[in-house]
């Protein structure tokens, strides 16, 4: 949060000035925003503010003349699983059905480049999972899709490529897989102890443990039968408890935490 992902969308988008650097868009230096790159362009706005008293297909064709193009309303409709609220005032959407709607408003001018910010922020998580199926379509469509999200499992499920940004600069970037393997380790044991800062103490010479939460501390290895054989027997000798221990791979969220030293929701 806070680190500069919207601010540089709407500077690529043209909402917004630049203090320096360059803009590519479609391969070419661009100086200026114009009309005619608009029209390449689909934008979902972290905030998008629609005519609350209009139904949702009046939406839907308000903004395709808005771009100048005619459109089925219905298949759009549809697409976006929005069929059932079809004649429903924008005012009385949920939240989920609010962003489908921005998603639906965002491609109606079948644009090369799609711009989402942090497009399920505050959604539950059935209605962010019907915001990634959405792109996903979108994805599969050919569509080149910038999205911005301070969720790590949603950059894990929809990107190819991955740009960390912390304090307006970025920090790191690639692949899923190719960011996860910088970590340098094949997998974390993760367990749970009542006697934690004991535990801590005689396992730091022999890793490189951290606390997750007060009672669950997590080690990276590359040898997880070694770490869990030294586990046991540091715990057997000295006398803590080991229990609900997990052994998983690293993720996106691992890498996010190497790099900026701190939690996600800071």
């Amino acid at each position: 949060n806070g680190a500069g992902k919207t601010t540089t969308v709407e500077i690529i988008e043209g909402l917004r000035k630049a203090d320096a650097g360059d803009i590519y868009l479609f391969g070419k230096k661009v100086s200026h925003i114009d009309a005619s790159i608009k029209k390449s362009m689909g934008v979902q706005l972290q905030t998008t503010a629609f005519f609350g008293y209009l139904t949702v297909k009046e939406t839907i064709e308000l903004f395709a003349g808005l771009y100048g193009v005619t459109v089925d309303s219905r298949k759009v409709i549809e697409e976006f699983s929005l069929i059932d609220k079809t004649r429903s005032k924008v005012k009385e959407l949920s939240g989920g059905q609010l962003q489908r709607l921005a998603l639906a408003v965002a491609v109606v001018n079948d644009p090369e480049i799609i711009f989402l910010d942090e497009p399920t922020t505050g959604l539950d998580p059935q209605a962010r999972r019907n915001v990634w199926d959405i792109v996903l379509k979108l994805k599969e469509k050919g569509k080149t899709i910038i999205l911005t999200t301070h969720y790590m499992e949603e950059a894990e499920k929809l990107s190819d490529h991955v740009y960390i940004m912390d304090h307006g600069k970025i920090v790191a970037s690639g692949t899923v897989e190719e960011l996860v393997k910088s970590l340098g380790m094949e997998s974390f044991v993760e367990f749970s102890t009542t006697q934690s800062e004991k535990a801590l103490a005689l396992l730091e010479g022999d890793f490189k443990i951290k606390a997750v939460t007060r009672e669950t501390l997590s080690i990276p290895t590359t040898n997880v039968e070694q770490t869990l054989h030294v586990l046991f027997s540091k715990s057997h000798e000295n006398g803590f408890n080991v229990d609900n221990v997990i052994i998983r791979r690293p993720n996106l969220e691992d890498v996010f935490l190497h790099i900026t030293g701190r939690s996600l929701r800071d």
